[in-house]
Protein backbone atom coordinates (compact mmCIF):
# COMPACT_ATOMS: atom_id res chain seq x y z
CA UNK A 1 0.00 0.00 0.00
CA UNK A 2 1.49 3.46 -1.00
CA UNK A 3 2.27 5.65 1.89
CA UNK A 4 0.26 9.21 1.89
CA UNK A 5 3.01 11.33 3.60
CA UNK A 6 6.34 9.72 1.51
CA UNK A 7 9.38 11.89 1.62
CA UNK A 8 7.57 14.55 3.69
CA UNK A 9 9.23 16.24 7.47
CA UNK A 10 6.68 16.54 10.10
CA UNK A 11 7.60 18.01 13.39
CA UNK A 12 5.45 17.34 16.50
CA UNK A 13 5.13 18.71 19.63
CA UNK A 14 3.91 17.26 23.27
CA UNK A 15 5.71 13.67 21.68
CA UNK A 16 6.74 11.79 24.21
CA UNK A 17 3.67 9.66 24.99
CA UNK A 18 -0.74 10.02 24.58
CA UNK A 19 -1.67 11.61 21.62
CA UNK A 20 1.13 12.89 20.71
CA UNK A 21 3.05 10.05 20.57
CA UNK A 22 0.47 7.98 18.74
CA UNK A 23 0.15 11.28 16.14
CA UNK A 24 4.39 10.90 15.57
CA UNK A 25 4.10 7.15 14.76
CA UNK A 26 0.90 7.16 12.37
CA UNK A 27 2.75 10.12 10.48
CA UNK A 28 5.75 7.41 10.60
CA UNK A 29 3.63 4.65 9.22
CA UNK A 30 2.42 6.95 6.56
CA UNK A 31 6.34 7.47 5.59
CA UNK A 32 7.16 10.46 6.92
CA UNK A 33 10.55 10.97 8.75
CA UNK A 34 9.70 13.28 12.21
CA UNK A 35 11.20 15.94 14.56
CA UNK A 36 9.51 15.30 18.13
CA UNK A 37 9.76 17.45 21.02
CA UNK A 38 9.01 17.65 24.66
CA UNK A 39 10.32 18.52 28.20
CA UNK A 40 11.49 14.71 29.03
CA UNK A 41 14.31 13.34 27.47
CA UNK A 42 14.40 9.93 28.43
CA UNK A 43 10.59 9.79 27.71
CA UNK A 44 11.37 11.60 24.08
CA UNK A 45 14.15 9.52 23.18
CA UNK A 46 12.03 6.58 24.21
CA UNK A 47 9.29 6.84 21.70
CA UNK A 48 11.66 8.06 19.16
CA UNK A 49 13.46 4.76 19.46
CA UNK A 50 10.00 2.70 19.25
CA UNK A 51 9.15 5.06 16.30
CA UNK A 52 12.38 4.47 14.65
CA UNK A 53 12.29 0.60 15.30
CA UNK A 54 9.07 0.15 13.73
CA UNK A 55 8.81 2.40 11.10
CA UNK A 56 12.42 2.44 9.46
CA UNK A 57 12.36 6.27 9.19
CA UNK A 58 14.35 8.94 10.32
CA UNK A 59 13.40 10.53 13.58
CA UNK A 60 14.74 13.49 15.68
CA UNK A 61 14.10 13.40 19.56
CA UNK A 62 14.75 17.25 20.30
CA UNK A 63 14.50 18.28 23.82
CA UNK A 64 12.90 21.95 24.31
CA UNK A 65 10.63 23.86 27.05
CA UNK A 66 8.38 25.18 24.40
CA UNK A 67 6.49 27.13 27.07
CA UNK A 68 9.23 29.94 26.55
CA UNK A 69 10.31 31.71 22.79
CA UNK A 70 13.73 30.54 23.16
CA UNK A 71 12.75 26.95 23.46
CA UNK A 72 10.16 27.13 20.48
CA UNK A 73 13.01 28.78 17.82
CA UNK A 74 15.24 26.29 19.48
CA UNK A 75 13.21 23.37 18.44
CA UNK A 76 12.02 24.84 14.43
CA UNK A 77 16.07 25.82 14.04
CA UNK A 78 17.47 22.68 15.07
CA UNK A 79 14.86 20.33 13.41
CA UNK A 80 15.09 22.28 10.00
CA UNK A 81 19.66 21.84 10.66
CA UNK A 82 19.02 18.10 10.92
CA UNK A 83 15.96 17.61 8.86
CA UNK A 84 16.20 19.67 5.98
CA UNK A 85 12.87 21.02 5.52
CA UNK A 86 9.47 21.14 7.49
CA UNK A 87 6.38 20.08 5.81
CA UNK A 88 4.00 19.57 8.24
CA UNK A 89 3.54 20.88 12.13
CA UNK A 90 0.98 19.20 15.11
CA UNK A 91 1.16 21.63 18.05
CA UNK A 92 -0.01 19.14 20.60
CA UNK A 93 1.86 20.22 23.29
CA UNK A 94 0.47 22.08 26.10
CA UNK A 95 -2.20 21.30 29.63
CA UNK A 96 -3.36 22.83 32.50
CA UNK A 97 -4.81 21.59 35.86
CA UNK A 98 -8.07 21.26 37.03
CA UNK A 99 -8.69 23.47 39.88
CA UNK A 100 -11.72 25.73 40.69
CA UNK A 101 -11.86 29.08 39.14
CA UNK A 102 -11.92 30.64 42.85
CA UNK A 103 -9.02 29.09 43.13
CA UNK A 104 -7.08 29.55 40.75
CA UNK A 105 -4.11 32.30 40.50
CA UNK A 106 -3.59 34.14 37.36
CA UNK A 107 -0.38 32.56 37.17
CA UNK A 108 -2.39 29.37 36.22
CA UNK A 109 -3.69 31.03 33.44
CA UNK A 110 -0.56 32.64 32.27
CA UNK A 111 1.06 29.05 32.56
CA UNK A 112 -1.52 27.81 30.50
CA UNK A 113 -1.64 30.27 27.59
CA UNK A 114 2.30 29.68 27.28
CA UNK A 115 2.03 26.23 27.32
CA UNK A 116 -0.61 26.04 24.89
CA UNK A 117 -1.30 28.87 22.89
CA UNK A 118 2.04 30.62 23.04
CA UNK A 119 3.61 27.49 21.62
CA UNK A 120 1.94 27.06 18.81
CA UNK A 121 1.79 31.02 18.16
CA UNK A 122 5.55 30.62 18.39
CA UNK A 123 6.34 27.27 16.89
CA UNK A 124 3.89 28.31 13.65
CA UNK A 125 5.34 31.29 13.42
CA UNK A 126 9.33 29.71 13.18
CA UNK A 127 7.72 27.17 10.21
CA UNK A 128 6.29 29.40 7.86
CA UNK A 129 9.29 30.65 6.47
CA UNK A 130 10.52 27.18 5.38
CA UNK A 131 6.73 26.25 4.47
CA UNK A 132 6.32 28.87 1.84
CA UNK A 133 9.86 28.89 0.46
CA UNK A 134 8.95 25.31 -0.04
CA UNK A 135 5.59 26.08 -1.76
CA UNK A 136 3.38 25.08 1.28
CA UNK A 137 2.92 23.14 4.05
CA UNK A 138 0.18 21.78 6.68
CA UNK A 139 0.04 22.93 10.59
CA UNK A 140 -2.56 21.00 12.89
CA UNK A 141 -3.26 22.68 16.29
CA UNK A 142 -4.76 19.78 18.80
CA UNK A 143 -7.09 22.07 20.80
CA UNK A 144 -8.48 19.84 23.51
CA UNK A 145 -12.42 20.58 24.21
CA UNK A 146 -13.82 23.45 22.76
CA UNK A 147 -17.16 22.82 22.05
CA UNK A 148 -18.77 22.70 25.80
CA UNK A 149 -17.59 24.59 29.03
CA UNK A 150 -16.05 21.61 31.36
CA UNK A 151 -15.78 23.06 35.01
CA UNK A 152 -12.32 23.50 36.62
CA UNK A 153 -10.87 23.68 33.49
CA UNK A 154 -11.46 27.64 32.81
CA UNK A 155 -7.75 27.85 32.15
CA UNK A 156 -6.97 25.01 29.66
CA UNK A 157 -10.11 25.53 28.31
CA UNK A 158 -9.54 29.18 27.82
CA UNK A 159 -6.33 28.30 25.96
CA UNK A 160 -7.88 25.50 23.60
CA UNK A 161 -10.87 28.12 22.57
CA UNK A 162 -8.09 30.69 21.93
CA UNK A 163 -5.51 28.38 19.47
CA UNK A 164 -8.80 27.47 17.78
CA UNK A 165 -10.21 30.63 16.94
CA UNK A 166 -6.25 31.24 16.00
CA UNK A 167 -6.35 27.98 13.74
CA UNK A 168 -9.29 29.72 11.90
CA UNK A 169 -7.53 32.80 11.37
CA UNK A 170 -4.14 31.92 10.26
CA UNK A 171 -5.88 29.63 7.37
CA UNK A 172 -7.16 32.55 5.75
CA UNK A 173 -4.05 34.60 6.48
CA UNK A 174 -1.40 31.82 5.06
CA UNK A 175 -3.68 30.48 2.47
CA UNK A 176 -2.06 32.43 -0.16
CA UNK A 177 1.18 30.31 0.64
CA UNK A 178 -0.56 26.94 0.48
CA UNK A 179 -0.09 26.76 3.75
CA UNK A 180 -3.12 24.92 5.34
CA UNK A 181 -4.46 25.04 9.00
CA UNK A 182 -6.61 23.02 10.60
CA UNK A 183 -7.36 22.17 14.45
CA UNK A 184 -8.49 18.75 15.94
CA UNK A 185 -10.75 18.87 19.27
CA UNK A 186 -10.35 15.30 21.20
CA UNK A 187 -12.69 14.21 23.85
CA UNK A 188 -12.38 11.69 26.57
CA UNK A 189 -9.19 10.08 25.32
CA UNK A 190 -7.50 7.11 27.12
CA UNK A 191 -4.12 8.17 27.99
CA UNK A 192 -2.27 8.36 31.00
CA UNK A 193 -3.15 11.70 31.79
CA UNK A 194 -6.97 11.03 31.46
CA UNK A 195 -6.52 7.83 33.74
CA UNK A 196 -5.20 9.97 36.48
CA UNK A 197 -8.12 12.51 35.82
CA UNK A 198 -10.69 9.83 36.23
CA UNK A 199 -8.92 8.28 39.48
CA UNK A 200 -8.90 11.55 40.87
CA UNK A 201 -13.01 12.28 39.68
CA UNK A 202 -13.21 8.61 40.99
CA UNK A 203 -12.29 9.71 44.28
CA UNK A 204 -14.36 13.12 44.85
CA UNK A 205 -17.31 12.09 43.65
CA UNK A 206 -17.35 8.92 46.15
CA UNK A 207 -17.24 5.80 43.39
CA UNK A 208 -15.26 2.98 42.25
CA UNK A 209 -13.08 3.26 39.62
CA UNK A 210 -15.20 1.24 37.49
CA UNK A 211 -17.99 2.74 37.98
CA UNK A 212 -17.33 6.24 37.53
CA UNK A 213 -15.62 5.09 33.72
CA UNK A 214 -18.94 3.30 33.62
CA UNK A 215 -20.78 6.63 34.03
CA UNK A 216 -18.45 8.50 31.66
CA UNK A 217 -18.81 6.25 28.56
CA UNK A 218 -22.51 6.51 29.23
CA UNK A 219 -22.52 10.02 28.41
CA UNK A 220 -20.99 9.13 24.95
CA UNK A 221 -23.02 7.87 22.01
CA UNK A 222 -20.08 5.82 20.86
CA UNK A 223 -20.21 4.13 24.07
CA UNK A 224 -16.58 4.06 24.48
CA UNK A 225 -13.85 6.05 25.25
CA UNK A 226 -11.63 7.15 22.60
CA UNK A 227 -8.19 5.85 21.73
CA UNK A 228 -4.84 7.75 20.49
CA UNK A 229 -4.88 6.47 17.32
CA UNK A 230 -8.46 7.68 16.97
CA UNK A 231 -7.30 11.19 16.91
CA UNK A 232 -3.75 10.28 15.05
CA UNK A 233 -5.70 8.69 12.45
CA UNK A 234 -7.73 11.94 11.60
CA UNK A 235 -4.00 13.81 11.93
CA UNK A 236 -2.13 11.63 9.32
CA UNK A 237 -5.48 12.53 6.66
CA UNK A 238 -6.06 16.28 7.25
CA UNK A 239 -1.67 16.51 6.68
CA UNK A 240 -2.35 14.62 3.44
CA UNK A 241 -3.14 15.46 0.02
CA UNK A 242 -6.41 13.70 0.35
CA UNK A 243 -7.35 16.62 3.02
CA UNK A 244 -5.98 19.15 0.02
CA UNK A 245 -9.06 21.44 -0.07
CA UNK A 246 -9.83 21.36 4.16
CA UNK A 247 -8.52 24.50 5.06
CA UNK A 248 -9.78 26.55 8.68
CA UNK A 249 -11.87 23.14 9.64
CA UNK A 250 -12.25 22.34 13.82
CA UNK A 251 -13.21 18.80 13.72
CA UNK A 252 -13.84 17.06 17.14
CA UNK A 253 -13.06 14.00 18.20
CA UNK A 254 -15.33 12.43 20.87
CA UNK A 255 -17.65 9.82 20.15
CA UNK A 256 -20.51 12.37 19.27
CA UNK A 257 -20.53 13.35 22.75
CA UNK A 258 -21.08 17.34 21.78
CA UNK A 259 -23.20 19.55 21.22
CA UNK A 260 -24.13 21.49 17.90
CA UNK A 261 -21.74 24.00 17.88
Amino acid sequence: MAKTLEGRVALVTGASEGIGAAIASALAREGASLGLCARSPKRLDATAQRIRAHSGHRVEAITADLSTLEGCESFVHEALKRLGRIDILVNNVGSAPLSPFTEMSDQVFVDAFNGKFFAAVRCTRAVISSMRSQGGGSIVNITGATQQAVPLHSAGGSANAALRLLSKTLSVELAPWKIRVNSVAPGRIRTERLERVLDAEAAAAGLTRDNLEARVTGTIPAGRLGTPDDVAQLVCFLVSDAASYINGAALTVDGGKSPIA
